[in-house]
């Protein structure tokens, strides 16, 4: 399903006064942006479609005997090349391009680690993109994660002379820069080797293998001068959590602590990605020390803001010379305004996005405040990806809303059951039987003692961990004042019940959940899980199914008068320069917002997917919206103890 999420732009570099080369002057590497990863695939896709059809026009026009050589594309594995696969596909169904005279090198495998194993990178290739098209067995070359452990160097350099020619090698970039399994500390002509895994790349990859113990300690990994033999590279990154490696990679200094910037020295490379990888880069980023802008108000206030960091003060106490000497001259001309006038506006301007009343503040003057003040009392939906997000990222304002008399509904959009350990379903068990509600704790052991690794979950184990959330959800829902019975809903969508950590994909049967629910309560406000990170996430999903969804009751009466606010996950917060909605949380909220949290117990202290931030998620919580309010406060506004900020989508 085509992306249908992006955030709202509000002014910006005026590509149209500005020569490309000065847009680009920052880059090391020529870089194209996309409003999405799936206009980004587009264009990948065309270039490999392209780029095959040639090569054969041209062998076809040449004088040779016998066949001709097989077009060879090197291809990447993991998350990132899943939209583009899925493109190539459907492009091949529809008759546009064959591969019959394609072969194929794939970047790395796991070792030890056989083919049949669905979290080899084997299995995954074959199983997202190589069983889908006409390629022949023989062009397809992979990395055996099963060769002797006394004969990986060998294998390693005959894999490595086989690649005599790469016309063109897709790759993508881990967040440390890695390219493939080249860790940091890689050199530029390193080749075809076994490699030690860091720490933090087992970490990444642990919720796959089911735990970091039954995870790969190596792999085997193409070189970086084994990917520089190719003709012509593209590297691709989707997502906000590629923003910063993708800033060191285009604009840094070449490192081996970061071993994609090595390849800033190859003669024909792109990068492609879209608009939330590229937030770091200069063009977008600071777009006012490229060239001419835009300057629309939100978009000063983003420039203020950053100004305000560079030099250490507060809105009212900028000077003249502050703009100046830090290339917003052309803001000063352009908006016609003195900068003592700007200050103020935007001052103001942050200042009104403040308000304790997230659903608006009955019989008062909402001019100037972010929600408006009828109807009263509002409905509203919280839309959670997970059974905990809502408490964790927006618990303050969850509780205010539901404190200040307003309708609210919370909808868990997924079951979260693969984020519960099987010993913390034994622990449940364990407790019914005490309780005396019967005894199934042999049963249930039985059931967790016969999984096969690499296969889904049963079914029965994955309802008592869907019951174990829902219960949680609903006690959580109780500390904060809701009805758990009425307004907690558990949607259980289809795309998330694989039992697996690859989840299927999103169709008609999800939407069509989410309409119902809409329809049924017809809410004023929604809040929505507003993350910019893997495009294939369960919360980029979650968010795309509500936006169908929304597109689907369009036209019915109810959804004129109502408004999307975007809310963040645990570990990121909005710009300042982006957020419409502020709500300060009191040490009395912070302990209510706590409290909901720590009802998710099977998700406290011992959490199956915790990223490479070891703080529980009540600590990202609080420290996030601490933080949020120290800004606040640095700026001149009030000081609070806590924060919740949103971004209006409509």
């Amino acid at each position: 399903m085509k992306s249908k999420y992006s955030l709202p732009k509000d002014g910006g570099l005026n590509l149209n006064a500005v020569p490309r080369d000065i847009i680009h002057r920052y880059e090391k590497i020529p870089t194209s942006i996309y409003k999405s990863e799936y206009e980004g695939v587009k264009y990948v896709a065309d270039q490999i479609v392209k780029m095959i059809k040639d090569y054969e026009q041209r062998n076809q026009s040449d004088e040779f005997s016998g066949a001709p050589d097989p077009f060879v594309l090197g291809l990447t594995t993991g998350r990132t090349p899943l939209g583009l696969y899925r493109e190539l596909v459907n492009r091949y169904e529809k008759g546009e391009i064959s591969f019959r005279n394609v072969a194929v090198f794939s970047l790395d495998e796991f070792y030890p680690i056989s083919a049949q194993e669905v979290q080899s990178r084997n299995f995954r290739i074959h199983e997202d993109f190589l069983n889908h098209i006409d390629i022949q067995p023989e062009n397809v070359h992979l990395p055996d994660g099963t060769v002797p452990i006394g004969k990986v160097s060998e294998y390693c350099a005959s894999y490595d002379k086989a690649i005599r020619r790469i016309h063109l090698m897709i790759i993508g970039v881990g967040e440390q820069g890695q390219v493939g399994f080249n860790e940091p500390g890689s050199y530029a002509k390193s080749r075809t080797r076994l490699v030690q895994l860091s720490y933090n790349s087992r970490k990444i990859q642990s919720g796959a293998f089911g735990g970091l113990e039954k995870t790969p300690s190596m792999a085997i990994t193409l070189g970086l001068s084994t990917v520089a033999r190719a003709e012509k590279i593209i590297l691709m990154a989707w997502g906000e959590e590629k923003a910063d490696v993708i800033q060191n990679v285009v604009e840094g200094e070449v490192t081996d602590q970061i071993p994609a910037t090595h390849l800033q020295s190859h003669p024909n490379i792109e990068v492609v990605i879209d608009e939330n990888a590229a937030q770091q880069l200069t063009c977008e980023q600071t777009p006012w020390l490229v060239g001419t802008c835009d300057w629309t108000p939100k978009f000063i206030r983003k420039a203020v803001v950053w100004l305000c960091g560079v030099v250490n003060k507060p809105i009212l106490k900028l000077t003249y010379d502050d703009y100046i000497e830090n290339s917003l001259g052309d803001l000063l001309e352009k908006s016609g305004c003195t900068y003592d006038k700007i200050n103020i506006d935007v001052f103001n301007d942050l200042q009104h996005t403040i308000t304790g009343w997230p659903g608006g503040k009955p019989n008062v003057d909402d001019s100037t405040r972010p929600a408006p003040s009828m109807p009263y009392p509002k409905r509203v939906v919280i839309f959670s990806p997970h059974p905990d997000d809502d408490v964790i990222s927006m618990g303050g304002t969850f509780h205010r809303l539901v404190q200040q008399g307003h309708d609210v509904h919370v909808a868990y959009e997924t079951s979260g059951n693969v984020a519960v350990y099987d010993d913390v379903v034994l622990q449940n068990i364990d407790t019914a039987r005490e309780l005396g509600y019967g005894d199934r704790f042999d049963e249930i052991e039985h059931i967790i003692a016969t999984k096969r690794k690499g296969e889904p979950e049963p079914r029965a184990l994955l309802d008592l961990k869907g019951a174990i959330r829902r219960a949680e959800a609903r006690a959580a829902c109780r500390t904060l004042g809701l009805n758990d019975r009425t307004n907690a809903h558990f949607l259980n969508l289809p795309f998330y019940e694989t039992g697996g950590i690859k989840k299927g994909e999103l169709t008609e049967k999800d939407i069509n959940i989410i309409v119902e629910l809409l329809r049924k309560v017809k809410p004023h406000q929604i809040y929505l899980a507003g993350d910019l990170s893997d495009p294939h996430g369960t919360h980029r999903v979650c968010a795309e199914a509500v936006l169908a969804a929304l597109e689907v009751v369009d036209a019915d009466d109810w959804v004129k008068d109502c408004h999307i606010w975007l809310y963040r996950g645990a570990w990121q917060e909005w710009d300042l320069g982006m957020v419409d909605m502020a709500v300060p949380l009191s040490p009395d909220e912070m302990i209510k917002k706590r409290h909901a949290i720590y009802r998710h117990l099977s998700q406290k202290d011992i959490m199956p997917f915790p990223g490479a931030d070891k703080r529980e998620f009540w600590q990202r919580a609080e420290e996030r919206t601490q933080n949020t309010a120290r800004m606040y406060d640095k700026l001149g506004m009030a000081e609070y103890q806590a924060i919740e900020v949103f971004v209006k989508m409509r």
